[in-house]
């Protein structure tokens, strides 16, 4: 018979960690060892960041992952270095080299380039990406030596900064911090710019240092998460709230509060607004979101009473681990 092995007692966590990605994990196994640690029952996160990409990922858990997709169309800030001179096939340091060519350019002719890739771009997506085609992601088709046809996407470069440059020496580069919409390949910004320098390139390093409202400094690592108590660790946590920065604010009262959680509208004396958050007042805890029109609150993505109970009560104590047979 196998030795018994532990199993983690789930529980309903509510929040969200600023998660500072490692290098080599991907977005999912970095999710799964936050969720692992957190023992939480349900999570998600708002975006991807590639293996070789480090820097800002929100984790949802609970009932943020109900608004979490409201944090996908935020800007975002890369900090990157761009190797010159050598084009690999994944436009990144995991792919193989494809061609080698002289760096000639001038720190003049870079400025110019730059200058091009600001305001308004077209990009098309590179064909190692999670996008799908006929329901089958691009990096397959890519695997398989074969290429799909993309279409461009319109996406806006808002600020593209030098940071650093090297054009001589064996190793060439330029390093860049990047603000975006959402959206933006940054593998593929690297590749089409050093395409422009006329050297081709790929990019050695991509960090994530802010995504919509947060920044870095804001992060924790699987290292520290791991190195907490667990009531540490959900004291990590962000509110849900975090994720609806800007939205207009309406507080009901308890009856009113009661009624919208159950979908039903609520007249009032609010101004049409797309975008709403509600609270309840005694006490004050988040509903959710909504939107005004003609006069009436008109339900849309909602927490469960039970959800709002816990959130109150700041989550249950934490349960024993289980022993299990196997």
């Amino acid at each position: 018979m196998n030795a018994p092995r532990t199993r983690v007692q789930r529980r309903p966590v509510h929040g969200v960690l600023l998660l500072d990605k490692p290098l080599g994990l991907s977005s999912n196994q970095a999710l799964q060892k936050a969720k692992w640690l957190l023992r939480a029952e349900k999570a998600g996160h708002t975006g991807t960041l590639d293996p070789l990409a480090t820097g800002v990922l929100p984790l949802c858990f609970g009932a943020a992952t109900k608004f979490s997709q409201q944090h996908l169309d935020a800007d975002k800030t890369y900090e990157t270095t761009v190797r010159l001179g050598l084009k690999t096939s994944t436009a990144d340091a995991e792919g193989d080299v494809i061609s080698k060519r002289e760096v000639s350019c001038t720190p003049g002719r870079v400025v110019e380039v730059l200058d091009r890739f600001m305001g308004p771009i077209s990009q098309v997506p590179p064909m190692y990406s999670a996008l799908k085609k006929d329901g089958k992601p691009l990096y397959e088709y890519a695997r398989e030596g074969e290429t799909v046809e993309r279409e461009a996407r319109n996406l806006v470069i808002h600020d593209l900064e030098l940071l650093e440059m090297q054009l001589q020496g064996d190793t060439p580069f330029l390093r860049l911090r990047v603000r975006c919409s959402k959206g933006t390949y940054i593998r593929t910004l690297g590749e089409d710019i050093a395409e422009a320098l006329g050297c081709g390139g790929h990019l050695s390093a991509l960090r994530r240092v802010v995504t919509g409202p947060f920044d870095a400094s804001q992060c924790v690592s699987l290292e520290q998460l791991e190195a907490m108590s667990e009531d540490r660790r959900l004291d990590a946590l962000l509110p849900v709230e975090v994720l609806l920065p800007g939205c207009t604010e309406v507080c009901l009262d308890s009856d009113s509060a009661g009624r919208f959680l159950s979908g039903v509208r609520r007249p009032g004396p609010w101004v049409d607004c797309d975008q709403v958050v509600v609270y309840g007042e005694h006490p004050r805890a988040l509903l959710g979101t909504a939107h005004v029109h003609g006069g009436e609150l008109i339900p849309g993505r909602l927490l469960s009473p039970i959800e709002i109970q816990q959130i109150l009560k700041k989550s249950p104590a934490p349960e024993p681990l289980l022993a299990e047979q196997v």
